[in-house]
């Protein structure tokens, strides 16, 4: 199982993570190392394939290929070429002689797509199952959307909103709402999608900036023109994400010389500094608010989720009371927030209570916390 681990694109901390998909949607083991077939690039929350995912939905390039089905959009991959990086993703799909690659910032993506001379090059918008919405602009060349894939921990009005903002032209389009085509521009189902055609020339790439909110469209607007701006270079973006990678990983010197131990101690750091995901968003005012899990609205302040504390206490939040006691101190308050949201404090949030594993062990984190003088949050309510 290779750990149990994917591939996940993302910033420190990132509200939204991307990872390639292999598998089928609902699958918690949806990247295996063992496959040669890949069928999407999808946005990812999930934090454990037993807990598995939420807000979940995937983008794919075809060429020449009308089928929006997994198992027929799919393309043969090789590791040899594909290239893995926590700033930056880049697959060969030898199917359709094309090179997608991607970079991200915490609540936005911008993917770069290299196809050949085609008139019948697409991109496959996958809302997956569990209540979703596809809206095709052929003049704004924009899809938009949300998914309601979920596993549980949520409100019954649960949705993740996202934006699509194509660089050229759409040709034509064709939305679908379970396993059939719909002749329309906005389709609702239990699981739609659409299939977007580009004429394309080789040596130009096609460019698509996405971006996702669990507040509404608008915000999954805001967070777009916010965090990759229309005039933001693909190269850009990768080198800022690169260089947000380069800064938290350079606040620790190695002196051990044995590069094996390096990688593993590098790459441990990388998936410390992946969880817990923020859920709280930024207004047009300035304002730190978040859509709760817990009652379904729209709070002041911050929240934290996808986290498992009984595994997480005993390492991960002592290490950020020492190098990141202004995050510990957000998330603290999230931990009040989510108290007071929900009158308990979670053992697994993902994004909101989970029913599993025993104890009360966000009680220990708070008092490590507290005693070792992370303060900025109320400890009279904890």
């Amino acid at each position: 199982s290779n750990g149990n681990t994917y591939p996940a694109i993302a910033r420190p901390w990132g509200m939204h993570f991307w990872a390639p998909q292999t598998s089928t949607a609902g699958d918690g083991w949806f990247y295996k190392y063992d496959d040669y077939h890949i069928n999407g690039i999808k946005q990812t929350h999930q934090p454990s394939p037993w807990l598995n995912d939420y807000g979940s939905f995937a983008l794919m390039a075809t060429v020449n290929n009308p089928s929006f089905l997994e198992e027929e959009r799919q393309s043969w991959f090789s590791h040899k070429a594909e290239k893995v990086k926590p700033h930056h993703y880049s697959v060969y799909l030898a199917d359709y002689h094309t090179t997608l690659e991607l970079s991200t910032s915490s609540r936005a993506a911008h993917f770069n797509v290299h196809f050949p001379d085609s008139d019948s090059a697409s991109g496959v918008a996958d809302a997956f199952p569990g209540g979703s919405h596809i809206r095709v602009d052929k003049e704004k060349q924009t899809i938009t959307g949300y998914s309601s894939h979920n596993h549980g921990g949520v409100s019954e009005n649960f949705k993740n909103y996202f934006v699509i903002q194509f660089d050229q032209a759409i040709s034509s389009h064709s939305l679908w709402v379970d396993s059939s085509y719909v002749q329309t521009v906005d389709t609702l189902g239990n699981r739609v999608g659409a299939i977007i055609r580009f004429q394309t020339k080789q040596g130009r790439p096609l460019n698509a900036r996405v971006a996702s909110s669990f507040i509404s469209e608008e915000q999954a607007w805001r967070n777009l023109h916010t965090e990759i701006p229309e005039d933001q270079t693909f190269e850009e973006s990768v080198r800022l994400a690169e260089q947000a990678w380069e800064e938290e990983l350079g606040k620790i010197r190695v002196l051990e010389s044995d590069l094996d131990a390096k990688r593993t101690f590098y790459s441990a750091v990388y998936r410390l500094l992946l969880f817990p995901r923020p859920l709280h968003e930024v207004t047009a005012e300035g304002d730190t608010v978040h859509y709760s899990p817990y009652t379904g609205k729209v709070h002041e302040g911050f929240m934290y989720t996808d986290n498992g504390f009984w595994d997480t206490f005993r390492a991960v939040f002592p290490f950020f009371s020492l190098m990141y006691p202004d995050l510990n101190s957000q998330i603290m308050q999230g931990l009040v927030n989510t108290y007071q949201q929900s009158g308990w404090l979670p053992e697994w949030a993902s994004p909101g209570h989970r029913g599993v594993m025993i104890g009360s062990n966000s009680a220990s984190i708070i008092a490590d916390s507290w005693l070792k003088g992370i303060r900025g949050y109320d400890i009279e309510v904890l």
